[in-house]
């Protein structure tokens, strides 16, 4: 063996021993999570949850940063321009691939690498109190007799405008639109007497159900949830629907390997967690876990669903 080639292999073996090491040194600092909606809101509480419970199985702390803003792409945005390094993540549903369809965003969801889905919350539809209609069955009939007056609380060209336009195509509806950022939002204008109607969640809205500010008039899940029994679905109201929303962790594209798999492995262990679980099914949500491959499957058949719904949502 000569020298160049003695120590071409030296290096060579160095490299290979280095790399497990480095692996293992992730993470060495906080991992910053932006939530790109307003706090209060469903993917503002459920992520919260996440963040607050990661420490035990990633070994690092989770600081949470809210930059909301068009319909959740305003810090999507900036989470694309963060450092591909594992220390930035953020939260992806729906909405980001209904805002890339509609063209609010030119960002999609495989500019961003998939680290884990993590739940699924079904939406409802929640009125204000009123005499016009105090069950689902009644509010069709007000609103076919009043074509185009009322008015529903969306985020417009996201999720809550999809699921409205759907409720609307299955009843033969016609609503008035009024567009908010998140869903903490519209909840809070639909206490203060601003809206009718909202698409909202359990997490957002169930207190002020409870309370008499508001009532659900139907629920997106497949089967009654036990935590409402008394509000039907809107498969039992006549229609095929399910309103759903599913909340995953992404980092920005091209993040190394061995941060994607500790992050998604950490993420995993979590979702086993018997607290973490019942915090999830208190807030409202499932915990529902896949992992990259699983979760980058997904998105790419949601994908072509929001494609084949894309006329619902034109201008």
């Amino acid at each position: 063996m000569t020298f160049r080639t003695g120590l071409a292999a030296l290096f060579a073996a160095a490299t290979a021993i280095a790399t497990p090491a480095a692996a293992q040194d992730y993470p060495d600092r906080a991992v910053e999570f932006i939530v790109p909606w307003s706090p209060g809101g469903g993917s503002d509480t459920l992520m919260r949850l996440v963040a607050g419970n990661i420490e035990p199985y990633l070994g690092v702390d989770m600081p949470i940063i809210n930059m909301p803003g068009v319909g959740g792409t305003v810090g999507l945005r900036e989470v694309s321009r963060r450092d591909a390094d594992g220390y930035t993540i953020s939260l992806v549903h729906e909405g980001l691939l209904v805002a890339t369809e509609t063209g609010v965003t030119d960002l999609a969801w495989d500019d961003f690498d998939p680290i884990a889905l993590m739940t699924a919350s079904p939406q409802f539809l929640v009125a204000h109190p009123t005499e016009d209609y105090s069950t689902f069955e009644e509010f069709v009939d007000y609103a076919k007799a009043h074509p185009g007056e009322i008015t529903i609380g969306v985020t417009l060209g996201g999720v809550p405008h999809l699921h409205a336009a759907m409720i609307e195509q299955a009843y033969d509806l016609q609503f008035k639109y009024v567009g908010y950022e998140g869903t903490g939002e519209r909840i809070r204008a639909l206490v203060g007497g601003n809206l009718d109607i909202a698409i909202g969640d359990i997490s957002s809205s169930l207190q002020f159900v409870e309370n008499g500010d508001l009532v659900f008039l139907a629920a997106g899940s497949t089967d009654r949830l036990d935590a409402v029994p008394d509000v039907p679905t809107f498969k039992e109201l006549g229609s095929d629907l399910e309103l759903m929303v599913t909340r995953g962790i992404v980092m920005p594209g091209g993040a190394p390997e061995a941060a994607r798999a500790t992050m998604e492995a950490a993420l995993e262990e979590l979702s086993k967690d018997p607290t973490y679980i019942e915090q999830t099914n208190n807030a409202g949500a499932d915990v529902m876990f896949r992992g990259q491959e699983g979760y980058r499957d997904y998105l790419a058949a949601l994908d072509a669903t929001v494609k084949s719904l894309s006329e619902v949502l034109a201008p």
